[in-house]
């Protein structure tokens, strides 16, 4: 689950001292998916401000299946708000586990067709 939440948050914009109550529904939400917030790699703001009044914030946000947290992490491409108020995010995400295993259901799924239809066969 990605995207720009537009809520601002002190668990993940130490800049922001308040709490928002909207977190909460995100949290239920990502854990409906069993998911869990990414932290970026580096934790730099994701949303940048042409008014000096304001701050720069963190309001786009990437929460992962808890499996694909443990291993990925994501990075703010905060070099590249030149081109946008907003800093890109980007992930890498490993799958060769997950492909290792549909591939394993695959094969099991295969041998066990074959073994049903020569068996079918030896009995005709």
């Amino acid at each position: 689950m990605i995207g720009n939440f537009n809520i601002r948050n002190n668990n993940w914009d130490p800049s922001y001292l308040h709490y928002s109550i909207h977190v909460d529904t995100i949290q239920e939400v990502a854990d409906s998916f069993n998911s869990e917030l990414s932290t970026p790699i580096n934790p730099v703001p994701t949303q940048y401000t042409d008014n000096p009044q304001d701050y720069n914030s963190v309001i786009d946000l990437m929460f992962f299946w808890e499996e694909v947290e443990k291993s990925n992490n994501y990075h703010i491409s905060s070099d590249f708000c030149s081109l946008s108020d907003y800093a890109p995010l980007l992930v890498s995400i490993i799958i060769k586990e997950v492909v290792q295993k549909i591939e394993n259901k695959l094969l099991s799924r295969i041998a066990r067709k074959k073994k049903n239809s020569s068996m079918n066969s030896e009995t005709r």
